[in-house]
This record gives structure tokens, sequence and C-alpha cells, in this order.
């Protein structure tokens, strides 16, 4: 027996119990597979437990607990961090599902299409409010539909317009500040007092009728800013207020978002404009293409130059008046003064070749001392039944 203050070797504890029980099995001459079973278990025992135990102590803590992450972590992991809301880089998980959207930048000139549109608004809703108005371009960024609809802050209004030519429809959301402050500045609010807010009540037929108004203006800019890439026209659809009538595309589908900010002095709010990758498919050619000045990489000059160049081209035309099928020893039969009959009489067609392509069909006539042919129309390729 030892005294709970004296230290015990835990080793020789173990080597005495299992020469004890080997002992009682030479005497007793059964359960050795059991005794050394035993014996080992109980070494394993004090090893995993703790060295500064006294005699009678029996539990033992385990030597490192499991690292549990806490929230901050958590987020950081997964990509949601706050610190990274005020730019463009991701981490983490968020970071690789986000890799298999496209960047607007491999769009250069749909920049320069918003540039032109946030110079358009500015004059038209100057023009619209009557009022000093300060149209800014945010930031354009790439994300999922899906995403972009559970991201909306509420309440809002979105529009659903539809590009005609394109045959796909586009989202317009306009935030509850600038709802107010529209309807504030048409219908007369003093300066110098913010618009007045009313949460927790739906929009009027009044605030709808406005707004819906300002989109309208929105729109014929946005084909403006278009127009010298490619001519679209815009035509707005519906004007809803919850996100789920307005889905447009598939929650996974990527789009392209850009924040306009429009100030009014001390009031104003924020519009959004959002473009599925879908709607800008017909002309994804003409948006990855550089481009140098408001022409969108088109040269007038030297566009007119190569015209005028072209026209004044000399093409060399052979006339061909008729043609034979002869057998290969007729033609080595022939000698200096054979005739060959040609089966074309004056009224006969005279076929015009640029090369080995059929050109035109004509007649041929006489000018001055030279012949001539008189084109009378192009060559229609026969149609095969």
């Amino acid at each position: 027996m030892t005294a709970p203050g004296d230290d015990v070797d835990q080793d020789a504890m173990a080597d005495a119990w299992a020469a004890s029980m080997g002992g009682d099995d030479a005497d007793g001459g059964g359960g050795g597979d059991d005794g050394d079973d035993l014996a080992a278990e109980w070494a394993a025992m004090l090893d995993s437990g703790d060295g500064g135990g006294g005699g009678g102590g029996g539990g033992a803590a385990p030597r490192e607990s499991t690292r549990v992450l806490n929230q901050d972590e958590i987020d950081s992991l997964l990509g949601f961090d706050d610190e990274q809301d005020d730019g463009d880089q991701k981490s983490g998980i968020q970071a690789i599902l986000n890799s298999a959207l496209v960047s607007y930048e491999r769009l250069p000139m749909l920049e320069v299409v918003f540039d032109r549109l946030v110079r358009l608004m500015s004059t038209s809703l100057r023009n619209f409010t009557s009022d000093n108005v300060e149209v800014s371009l945010d930031n354009i960024t790439s994300i999922r539909f899906g995403d972009y609809l559970n991201s909306i802050p509420l309440p809002a209004m979105l529009s659903v317009f539809k590009a005609e030519e394109w045959d796909n429809y586009g989202l317009l959301t306009v935030d509850s500040s600038l709802i107010y402050s529209i309807v504030d500045v048409l219908l007369g609010g003093r300066r110098g007092t913010a618009a007045m807010r009313i949460e927790g009540r739906p929009y009027t037929t009044i605030e709808r009728s406005l707004v819906e108004r300002m989109v309208h203006v929105v729109l014929s800019d946005l084909s403006g800013a278009f127009e010298p890439l490619s001519p679209v026209t815009f035509r707005f659809d519906r004007l809803e207020t919850n996100p789920r009538f307005a889905t447009i595309s598939r929650p996974s589908n990527a789009a392209i978002v850009a924040r306009l900010r429009i100030d009014m002095e001390d009031r104003g709010g924020q519009m959004e404009l959002m473009l599925p990758y879908a709607t800008l498919e017909p002309v994804r050619e003409l948006l990855l293409q550089m481009f140098m000045g408001e022409k969108f990489g088109r040269d007038s000059i030297w566009e007119t130059h190569l015209a005028e160049e072209l026209w004044m081209t000399e093409v060399e035309l052979e006339a061909v008046l008729d043609t034979q099928t002869m057998r290969l020893g007729d033609v080595f039969d022939m000698k200096k003064g054979s005739h060959i009959d040609l089966g074309a009489t004056p009224q006969s067609q005279v076929m015009l070749l640029c090369g080995d392509v059929p050109m035109y069909l004509g007649r041929m006539g006489r000018r001055g001392d030279q012949i001539a042919i008189r084109i009378d129309g192009r060559y229609e390729k026969p149609k095969i039944d």
C-alpha cells in the first residue's frame, strides 16, 4: 500500500500486475490469455493517463481536446467574411463557386456602354425631374441570378423589360430611397427636406405610375447606349414588388449587375441594372472587341476609302461563246487550219466567267471595231429537284 502523497511508478505497477497475473496462471493452469489482455489494457490506461495523479486517482483527462472553429473562422472559410464585402475579392468556398462566372472584364465594350448610359441618364433625368440630377456608376459585378434576387433590399420595385431584337429579358431594380425621392420631386416637394418614408405599407398607384414613367426614360437611354454597337429596343413589360415574380432566368445562371447612384441634391437612391449573360449572347462578339473613341472600333474614313477603291478595281472577265465535248482522238487529229463549228447563234446567250466562277449572262454584239458583250443579268445556278 502507498500513501496518497507518494509517487507511483506506473511502469513498475504494470510489470508487477502482469507478473502476478502470470504467476496465477502458472499456479492455476488457466486463463493465461485473459490475463495478458487485461495487463495490456491496464498498461495502456496508465500510459494515456495524467502522470501527476495520485495513487487513489483513476479518471485522467485526455492530453489534447478537439478544437472547434468560431463563427468568424467559419465565415472566412466559406468566403462570407464581412471584411471582404467592400471589394470584389472572394476567398474560400465562395471563390470556388464564383470561379465559374464570366467576369465582365472579358467584355470591355460593356463598360463603355454603361458609361454612355450614365451620360444619357444625367441629361434625360434632369429634363424629367426639372432638378439637378447627378448619375454615377458605382460598380459592375458578375453574380448568379438566384444570389442577386436574395440580395435585393426590400421594399423595392423590380421592373422587367424585354430586349426585342435579342428576344430575352432584363431587370431594373429601384430601391425605396429613390422611389420616395422621385415621388417627392415630381409632386413638388420642398428642397432641403429629406423624402418621407413610411415603412410597412405597399406602394400606392401614384407611386407605381411615377416610377414606371422614370423606368421608360431609363430604358430609352439604355437603347441609345447600345445603338452605336447594335440597335436594340428595350420594351417595358411589368412592374413587380416581389422578387419571386420577377424571375427571368434560372437561379444558377450568371448575370451582369451595374449599380447606378442617382443624387438629387440632398435626395436620391440607387438603381440596379441586371442583364443575364443569355440576354447579351447575340452581341457577345461585339462586346469582346476592342474600341477607339465613340465609334466602337470603326474608322469611317478607312471604310469610305476602301469602298471607293473597290469600285475602281479592274476585274478581268472571260466570254465563253460555246462549250463542246470531243473525243481525245479527234483532238489529236486536229491540225493547222482545222475548223470547229460552234453551236452558238447571234441570239445565243454568252456566259461571262471571272476565273472559274460564272458571273453574268449577255449577248454578243459590236461596239465600234471591237466585239462587245451586253450583260443581261446575273448567272443563276440551276436548281436541282
